[in-house]
């Protein structure tokens, strides 16, 4: 089974990298390979992962021990999972100060107070145990956790996963401050493509195992060019369209196990045709930035995106791109209108009274 092949992308320092796609699409089984904390029966067959110019992939456990949790490290899923319940909050980051630097308990619990008020839990919070903690505490101490011995890179699991939207909102806000404050790089891995709009620089989408697409956050919501990509944008409600039933995607994606020959995508994609089937698409620059692995898109002299010769009904794919650019807009400016406080119309509320009715 392969569930990461022929990814490449970089992280430069203060820059948010994020990575959508469905469950069981191996997102977390790229953050592990590149933390190399894979289990012991997975094997990386090639590739590099270069830390400031050191290789992760060559390197021993003992400089690894030295890179993790220092120079780079890692939010995972489960902030409940994440935290030992048997010992306290001050205690676990104190640990993590203490394995890295050559200092006492008290200046490492002094950091780890520090470190809780800046992230909004407090330092009174420092003898509390896990239980004692909400869900969006545990998740704000899992990412103190992660910071505390101020990493330039940070790999962020699903960090909203199980938060309501109100504690979703204060720790995307939480994460955009460390971000600015501290200028470390961060990946953003999600399956929600609104909270990568939050925050990304840059996306990648990624799906069977492959990056499908990599553009700049506002390039890939503006103009979305693999078929894949535009299925998960048009999976978002419009809140200020006309009532109307929510698109999906039908199936499910591959088993990475046994997956499809050609394009992975090909199965769920309404405009495959016989080169999907049996090719792989490479994954190629088809404008500035704009990295695509689709059959049906190449890039022209100009440096812009342009539709290969395919079956009929293909051309919709980039005009449906070019209509849904408002509505994709709108995902990403959604937050900023929110922290400004707009209201939505009263109208809107007026005609979902009369539907009740």
């Amino acid at each position: 089974m392969r569930a990461v092949q022929d990814v490449t992308f970089d992280v430069g320092r203060g820059e948010i990298v994020g990575i959508a796609g469905e469950s069981g699409s191996g997102k977390s089984s790229l953050a592990l390979t590149l933390l190399r904390l894979l289990p012991r029966y997975a094997v990386v067959e090639r590739g590099r992962v270069l830390l400031d110019g050191e290789d992760l992939l060559a390197m021993g456990e003992d400089d690894l021990r030295r890179i993790r949790g220092a120079k780079m490290s890692y939010v995972p899923q489960a902030s409940m999972n994440a935290l030992d319940p048997v010992f306290t909050v001050g205690d676990q980051l104190a640990e993590a100060v203490l394995a890295h630097r050559d200092v006492g308990r008290e200046e490492a619990l002094r950091a780890a107070a520090e470190l809780l008020d800046e992230v909004g839990v407090g330092r009174d919070r420092l003898g509390s145990y896990p239980h004692e903690l909400s869900g969006g505490q545990r998740q704000r101490v899992a990412i103190a956790m992660a910071l505390i011995n101020s990493p330039e890179l940070v790999i962020l699991d699903e960090p909203t996963t199980a938060l309501d939207v109100i504690v979703q909102a204060q720790i995307l806000r939480l994460l955009e401050d460390l971000r600015a404050r501290h200028n470390m790089g961060m990946i953003l891995i999600t399956h929600d493509l609104s909270v990568i709009a939050e925050l990304a620089d840059t996306v990648i989408i990624y799906y069977g195992g492959r990056v499908v697409e990599r553009a700049p956050a506002v390039e890939l919501y503006r103009n979305p060019l693999h078929p894949y990509t535009q299925a998960l944008l048009k999976a978002f409600p419009d809140v200020r369209a006309r009532r109307q039933r929510f698109s999906f995607l039908p199936g499910s994606p591959p088993n990475l196990a046994d997956p499809p020959p050609g394009c992975p995508f090909h199965p769920r994609c309404p405009y495959a045709f016989d080169r999907c089937r049996t090719e792989v698409p490479r994954l190629r620059e088809v404008s500035p930035g704009h990295w695509v692995a689709c059959h049906l898109v190449r890039g022209d002299a100009d440096g812009r995106a342009d539709l290969r010769e395919g079956p009929e009904g293909v051309l919709p794919v980039l005009q449906g791109a070019a209509e849904q650019d408002n509505r994709h807009q709108a995902i990403r400016e959604g937050g900023r209108r929110r922290e400004h406080g707009h209201r939505p119309r009263r109208g809107g509320r007026a005609r979902r009274r009369d539907r009740q009715r």
